[in-house]
């Protein structure tokens, strides 16, 4: 990702979305050539000169201070995520820094296993990172979404399901919002980790094979896909309406749980209750000495 020019798009595309009069500008009976506020509006209600501001939109402020970003960010009406988004890209951090994180292997520890075994009867839930690699899932996550454990290692993301499986557009209802939402989480997610060289492959892959990618892309939405609800088409127990929640594991670098959950006594808890009870693993046969079976407790590479 170019910093300097992604800068300048999003400062853009903030400003184009701001109605005048919504962001407290004087009314001008003038013509506007540009939708949104003008450069001069944003610098003043910013508290800067607009050749500042202009510099800043053209990526040729190499050295921002963080009271000017948060002018711009209040200017703009900036919520938290793009608030923190336009740090990123105004402060990006070094090549170096990026590679040694892409390089570690974090691994999803075995109490975290336990407590994702502890949900399987109660609630789908899964652990994921950065990319939305799905690093470890219980059966109930799997039944509701799919087998992740039976996929190649590079293939256990759930952003690049949503996007490019054929059978996720049958299981959520609302697919393209969710997919928009993924494309918002791996655009920020791309800031934070411009060396993340897997990153950036999903991200070139997706541009490539997913037709709606440009649009949602330069729309410059960023996300955190931090709670929310999504509307399933389960292909065994039908209709489900799912809250979930995303808990940062703070121990654990890049990792964070993902949970479902019903509201209770509804329809979609008589629903996830029954793919529960499908979905429970039978007891497994006694295996050979010296033998352990695959499952999704096998740690893998992030």
């Amino acid at each position: 990702m170019d910093h300097n020019g992604e800068l300048g798009s999003f400062l853009r595309s903030r400003r184009a979305r701001l109605r005048p009069e919504d962001a407290g500008v004087p009314f001008s009976s003038g013509a506007r050539r540009v939708p949104g506020l003008r450069r001069e509006e944003v610098a003043h209600l910013a508290g800067m000169s607009t050749d500042y501001y202009a510099r800043l939109e053209q990526g040729r402020h190499p050295h921002v201070s963080e009271a000017v970003l948060e002018a711009v960010a209040r200017a703009l009406r900036l919520d938290d995520t793009e608030r923190g988004y336009l740090f990123e890209l105004a402060r990006p951090k070094t090549p170096d820094t990026g590679r040694r994180r892409a390089a570690q292997v974090p691994r999803v520890r075995p109490a975290v296993h336990r407590m994702l075994d502890v949900l399987n009867d109660v609630t789908p839930a899964l652990v994921i990172n950065h990319r939305i690699d799905v690093l470890a899932a219980n059966h109930l996550a799997q039944a509701l979404i799919t087998d992740f454990t039976a996929l190649p290692h590079r293939e256990r993301n759930l952003a690049r399901f949503v996007l490019l499986n054929p059978a996720a557009r049958d299981l959520y209802t609302d697919w393209e919002k969710v997919a928009e939402t993924f494309i918002a989480v791996l655009r920020l997610a791309a800031a934070r980790h411009p060396d993340d060289r897997r990153l950036n492959e999903l991200l070139g892959e997706l541009s490539v094979r997913v037709p709606e990618f440009q649009t949602w892309w330069a729309s410059h939405r960023v996300d955190q896909c931090a709670h929310g609800t999504q509307h399933l088409h389960h292909p065994l127990v039908g209709d489900l309406t799912l809250d979930y929640e995303t808990l940062t594991l703070p121990t654990d670098l890049g990792q964070t749980l993902c949970l479902y959950a019903t509201e209770p006594g509804t329809p979609s808890a008589e629903a996830l209750q029954l793919l529960a009870s499908w979905s429970t693993p039978t007891p497994q046969r006694t295996a050979p000495e010296n033998h352990t079976p695959s499952n999704h407790h096998t740690p893998h590479r992030n």
